[in-house]
């Protein structure tokens, strides 16, 4: 391959790994998380589960499901007892990097 040729490729190849980082930067219609508040979520869902496990019982954290957004953790679920859910809500409202929680737990009847 001669050198201008090699030089053709270098440049799209270039090209091209600019264009797929463009791809991974966050937007600014607000609905997308960048990849940093995307491994942020999933270490404070982490460590959510493991607060409820060891306050509320490991019961109790196998019936409540986490979802985390932008440090918004949304607690689901069903419990045994109101008590069961509340213990839950202030496990998840003392790990660092929540910002609020919203309790969708419910007791069963």
């Amino acid at each position: 391959m001669d050198h201008s040729r090699r030089a053709l490729v270098a440049a799209s190849l270039a090209a091209a790994a600019l264009a797929g980082l463009g791809a991974c930067a966050s937007s600014d219609d607000g609905n997308r998380r960048s990849t940093g508040e995307l491994t942020d979520d999933a270490a404070v869902t982490a460590k959510v589960k493991s607060a409820i496990a060891t306050d509320a019982g490991a019961r109790t954290a196998g019936a409540v499901n986490v979802e985390t957004y932008r440090g918004v953790v949304q607690l689901t679920g069903f419990v045994d007892s109101e008590d069961q859910a509340t213990r839950a809500v202030s496990a998840a409202k003392k790990v660092q990097g929540v910002r609020s929680v919203k309790n969708d737990i419910r007791i069963k009847r």
